[in-house]
């Protein structure tokens, strides 16, 4: 396989993921300056659990979120504290425009998006395992 690899004190790895985060109800509320904040909020977060932000993007009711991790993130646990946390900062960043959409404490939907990515497909890749002999 031909791809750039990344290696901690015991294991050589490339994993990126892409996370979709809706926001609660759908409600097309998300700026465009809410979406720059949103990009440094994810950035640094991702970035304090040793990830690294490859892509980010949105529109008004999502955000997309392309990123590498190490082998030792949970996914699950950094959903949940990539949500949790920024829902709160642009909560109370942006208050006063978000108190026309949200009376509850909530900004992201529960449910969310997160996809495997890499630069081979599956048949490309057993293919690859199967010929190991050959």
């Amino acid at each position: 396989m031909d791809r750039d690899l990344n290696n901690n004190y015991h294991s050589v790895y490339s994993l990126q993921y892409h996370l979709v985060v809706i926001t609660k109800y759908r409600h097309e509320c998300i700026t465009f300056e809410m979406l720059e904040e949103l990009e440094k909020i994810f950035t640094r977060l991702l970035k304090d659990k040793v990830c690294n932000v490859l892509e980010f993007g949105g529109e008004k009711d999502h955000v997309h979120i392309l990123f590498e991790t190490p082998p030792q993130v949970q996914l699950s646990k950094l959903v949940n504290i990539l949500k949790t946390v920024s829902s709160r900062l642009i909560k109370k960043q942006y208050e006063h425009h978000l108190k026309k959409y949200y009376w509850k404490p909530a900004f992201w939907s529960r449910s969310y998006c997160i996809l495997s990515t890499g630069g081979a497909t599956i048949e490309t890749i057993k293919k690859y395992i199967e010929n190991q002999n050959k």
